[in-house]
This record gives structure tokens, C-alpha cells and sequence, in this order.
């Protein structure tokens, strides 16, 4: 009785709902560490020794004939920064606080700012680590040149979105059946590291082998990203309008699931587990 009445316009409403996000991420991104700069040291680690790893497995097979002619590293750099995001993303969004979590004791808190603050928290450690890397390697090994960055940056954001838009279906699954989801993430978060055709250039592939990895959205926004980031290379089997439906079909499902899972939650989901 003694607040203050204030009017709810849909503007205050949407800022309110903004600060939440805000805040909600800053939380999802320090809970994943106490010193949030050792957690973007460890993320940092984790993307170079990936790139490391497949730079010295090239080298022993000298497959160094397979990249985009251009830099050598970019190319491998332009695979490993899409598939960290998308998969990074999806891990974030599978593990966010789900309707049974004490977050959601509190009144402003619900389930799709608990999935919306995972998502941002994950992208912002991502482009932190991206800036890093590539800063790093232009200062001190050699400088470098992407021929479209904002088409670039733009393929970056889809590899994040798919990765939200896929872990949204898994999340929506996983209190229903939360072995055989945790199973399954699991396995197309490890294919990925074949499936997604970050080692070698879609061009290059024979045409039986397509059908292998078009399913794929990764597939064809590390391939787009080739093409944006290489002057001389143009993609022929991938295109940016199949992981905008497969991104767009995949959120409606995973909302919709969302909300169905969300009426029917229960605290003994999690009971002897």
C-alpha cells in the first residue's frame, strides 16, 4: 500500500524484460566460473587447442592441398569458430534453468529468459574469444584479410541462432525422456566435428557424398563463411536459405514443446536422479 502506483506502458514493460536478460546473463556467464576472466581464458584454450589439434592432424596426413587457397589457418579458424558457437549455444541452452529450478521462484523469472540469458551468455563469450584469436594471430603471426566481414559476422550469428533453435527441441524433450535426449545431444554435438565439414571444402566433395552432410545447417554456414571469408572461393552446395527454415522450424517446435513442458512440470521430475 505505501509503493508508488506507476503505469505499465508496453515500452517500461519491454525494458524491464530487457534488464532481466541483462542480468540473468551476467549471472549465466559467471556461474559457469567465479573469475570470469579464467572463464574466457579456459574458452579461449579450449577454441586454440581445437585449432591446434587440427593443424597438426593436417600436417601429418598433408592434407594442406584440400584447403581454400588463401590463408591456412583462417580456413581452419573460419570451421572451428562456427562449430564452437553452434555447439556452445545449443550445451547452453539445454542446461539452462528449467521450470522446477529455484530460479523460478522468483516473480520476474521464467523459462524463456532463463534460454534467452544462456543463449546471450554463450554468444558473448564466443565473440570474445573470436576478437581474441584473430587479434592475436594478426598482431603477432601475420596479418590478415576476411573479403566480407559483415556477411562473415552474419554467418557467425546463424551458427549461433541454429545452435539456440536445435537445443530448444532437445531442451523441450529432455524432462520427458532426459537419458535418451542427453544421449542423443551428445551424439550430434560429437558428429558435428565430422558432420559439420569444417576439415575440408564443400566443393570438393563428390556428389555421393553430399547427401552426407546437407542435412546439416553447420554444413552450410561454415561453408557460406568460406565464401564470405575467401575472396576466391565461391560456394556451390550450400546456401544461407536452408539453415534459416531448418533455424526457423526448429525454434517453433522447441517453443512450442517449451510451453507444453512448462504446464505439465513437476519438482519430482528430478526426484532420485
Amino acid at each position: 500500500m505505501f509503493r508508488p502506483q506507476t503505469r505499465k506502458t508496453t515500452a517500461r514493460s519491454a525494458f524491464a524484460l530487457l534488464e532481466l536478460i541483462f542480468h540473468a546473463s551476467v549471472r549465466s556467464i559467471r556461474k559457469s566460473h567465479g573469475n570470469a576472466i579464467l572463464g574466457l581464458l579456459i574458452n579461449l584454450a579450449q577454441t586454440v587447442v581445437m585449432i591446434a589439434v587440427f593443424y597438426a592432424l593436417f600436417e601429418v596426413l598433408n592434407l594442406r592441398r584440400i584447403a581454400i587457397r588463401g590463408n591456412y589457418l583462417l580456413f581452419m579458424m573460419s570451421g572451428v569458430f562456427m562449430y564452437m558457437t553452434h555447439v556452445k549455444a545449443m550445451g547452453a541452452v539445454i542446461g539452462a534453468d528449467g521450470p522446477t529450478s529455484a530460479m523460478m521462484k522468483h516473480a520476474p523469472m521464467n523459462t524463456i529468459v532463463a534460454i534467452a540469458s544462456a543463449a546471450l551468455g554463450a554468444l558473448y563469450i564466443q565473440v570474445l574469444t573470436l576478437f581474441v584469436v584473430l587479434y592475436g594471430y594478426h598482431a603477432v603471426v601475420e596479418p590478415i584479410t576476411v573479403d566480407q566481414p559483415v556477411g562473415a559476422a552474419g554467418m557467425f550469428l546463424l551458427s549461433w541462432i541454429s545452435g539456440v533453435a536445435i537445443g530448444m527441441v532437445f531442451r523441450a524433450a529432455k524432462p520427458w525422456a532426459p537419458d535418451a535426449v542427453g544421449i542423443l545431444s551428445a551424439i550430434y554435438m560429437r558428429g558435428n566435428m565430422i558432420a559439420s565439414g569444417k576439415m575440408f571444402v564443400a566443393n570438393m566433395l563428390p556428389g555421393y557424398m553430399l547427401w552426407l552432410f546437407n542435412w546439416n545447417p553447420l554444413f552450410h554456414t561454415i561453408d557460406q563463411t568460406r565464401g564470405f571469408v575467401f575472396l576466391n572461393y565461391n560456394p556451390h552446395y550450400s546456401s544461407v536459405t536452408y539453415p534459416l527454415i531448418v533455424t526457423a522450424a526448429c525454434l517453433m517446435i522447441g517453443l512450442m514443446g517449451e510451453f507444453y513442458t512448462r504446464l505439465h512440470a513437476s519438482a519430482s521430475w528430478a526426484a532420485g536422479r
